[in-house]
């Protein structure tokens, strides 16, 4: 199953690290005061919001993005007006790296998410330090104590944590763990395949308290404005922007017509 070799390979770098790294981590990001840009308050604003994502390559599609300027084309979605970035940074299915993430973060104007399969409170840190505005959690590779604690870590550190979800069952336990924010995801992670009516199917299972974030699979305008009448707060689009020669005309046509 492609999950668990994604899992395996996200537990064997974090273990490559020495536990004492992962210690100073922890209480270097617990020490910074610098602010970072607020994810939540992007998502708090009218209309739906759009979270581009860079990445370079996938597990199911391989190879995406042959020439990858990363800074580029985080700049050129800025400059179409979009309201966050989602950087992969596992480096061996997705070829990220946390070095593309702090460039970004350093250089744009919006919040950053670090995606990645987080699977100890050090990735955590490390993204803070980094200068990410939000981490992805990913129910299904996580116990409920440690999505309960890698929550609680996050917010800890200023950090917000868009939980993704599959099933109505991982719902109840993101919201049960204290999430504040639901990333409802078109693709199962089991097989990769994707269902674009799986989002609008699990809108009314998330509380109304939370933030919600359609992921993956989301190619059009006229699903953007499905979405949006659903009640969604922002759609997390990554292949389609990627595969785009021209991304700024790319995000304007699959906002079009829903910002409030």
């Amino acid at each position: 199953m492609i999950l668990d070799q994604l899992v395996q390979a996200s537990q064997q770098r974090v273990q490559k690290v020495p536990v004492r790294e992962r210690v100073k981590r922890i209480q270097q990001a617990r020490k910074m005061t610098t602010p970072v840009l607020s994810f939540e308050a992007m998502l708090a604003q009218p209309g739906l919001q759009l979270i581009g994502e860079v990445k370079r390559a996938s597990p199911s599609k391989g190879l995406i993005a042959a020439e990858f300027d990363y800074l580029q084309i985080a700049q050129d979605y800025v400059a179409a007006g979009i309201d966050a970035i989602s950087v992969l940074t596992e480096p061996r299915y997705f070829k990220g790296q946390l070095s593309y993430l702090q460039a970004i973060a350093q250089t744009v104007s919006v919040p950053t998410l670090r995606k990645d399969f987080i699977v100890a409170a050090s990735q955590i840190a490390s993204a803070r330090i980094a200068g990410a505005s939000a981490v992805l959690l990913i129910v299904a590779i996580l116990t409920p104590v440690q999505l309960q604690a890698f929550i609680t870590l996050a917010h800890e550190l200023n950090l917000s944590a868009l939980v993704e979800v599959h099933t109505t069952a991982e719902i109840k336990q993101a919201v049960a763990a204290g999430a504040r924010i639901i990333g409802i995801n078109n693709r199962n992670l089991k097989d990769f395949s994707v269902n674009f009516a799986t989002s609008c199917q699990l809108r009314q299972a998330v509380p109304a308290e939370c933030y919600v974030v359609a992921e993956s699979g989301i190619q059009t305008a006229t699903q953007a404005q499905q979405l949006a009448a659903a009640g969604f707060d922002a759609m997390l689009v990554g292949e389609t922007l990627m595969r785009a020669s021209d991304k700024g005309q790319a995000v304007m046509q699959l906002r079009a017509g829903v910002r409030g």
